[in-house]
Parts: C-alpha cells; structure tokens; sequence
C-alpha cells in the first residue's frame, strides 16, 4: 500500500483569523461550504474545531462513497486536522496570511491506498478528482468570508 496526497489551494480576501473561524464553525459556516459530494453531514460532538466530531458521507465517483467520521483537532494556530475513525484519511486545512486582507487556505487529504492496479489507478485519479471537490469548497468558503 502507498500512501495517497491530494492537496489543493486557494488565497482568499479575508484576515486569517476570521478565515479559520469560517472553517472550524462545524455548527454552522462548514456545511455552507460543502458541494454535492457530501451528504448526511451531523456534527455528534462540539461544533467549533478541537474537540469536534464530525459525520458526513463523501461520495468521490458514482461508485465511491466514503462514510466518514471525523475527530478534529488543532495541533498549532492556523492548523485544522480531520483524522477519520473509519480509514486511514487524515484531512488537514491550514490558514495562513498572503498579503494585506488576505490568507492562503491549503487543504492537503491523505490516506493509505490499495495496492496492485487498483492503486495505482487510485494513485493516479483520485487525486484530481478529490481536488476538485476541495477546490469547490475552498471555492464556497472564499465567497462566504468575502460577503
């Protein structure tokens, strides 16, 4: 088994601070800011960064979907990290200033993937195709801070 990365990224006008905020708000800006791909989302525990549990399933392709559950932490300022019960997946979001009113948001998702063709398919493909997914909520999450 490999290891799988997908990272995305995104600079947003907003104080990092209040762009953290956003995404740490499991009550309520996060499910704002999810795409089609996310369904049943319950936050079971907390609601605002460390400490929170969160569920959702992600469907990733037709024939793809991922129940997750997710515990999440703050292991330094700027930093959100989504460690999911049910697999490998350990999502982390940082937040950092880009200039005058701005942030770069990175979101970096990994995971051990199968191994023999299937992996490397997965290797291959999922990647992209989770990026896309993390781009329309880095997408969401822009217009959101930006209001």
């Amino acid at each position: 088994m490999a290891q799988v990365e997908a990272t995305t990224e995104r600079v947003v006008t907003g104080q990092p601070d209040d762009v953290f905020d956003a995404l740490a708000d499991y009550n309520g800006t996060r499910s704002k800011l999810l795409s089609e791909h996310f369904s049943e989302y319950e936050v079971r525990e907390g609601g605002d960064g460390e400490g929170t549990v969160v569920h959702w399933k992600l469907q990733a392709t037709s024939k793809r979907i991922r129940d997750c559950l997710l515990d999440v932490s703050e292991p330094t300022d700027g930093e959100l990290v989504e460690k999911d019960r049910n697999s490998s997946m350990v999502t982390t979001w940082r937040v950092t200033p880009a200039g005058e009113g701005r942030s770069r948001v990175v979101v970096t998702t990994v995971w051990d993937g199968a191994g023999g063709i299937g992996g490397f398919f997965e290797r291959t493909f999922a990647p992209k195709g989770l990026g896309r997914i993390y781009d329309e909520v880095l997408a969401k999450l822009a217009a959101e801070v930006e209001k």
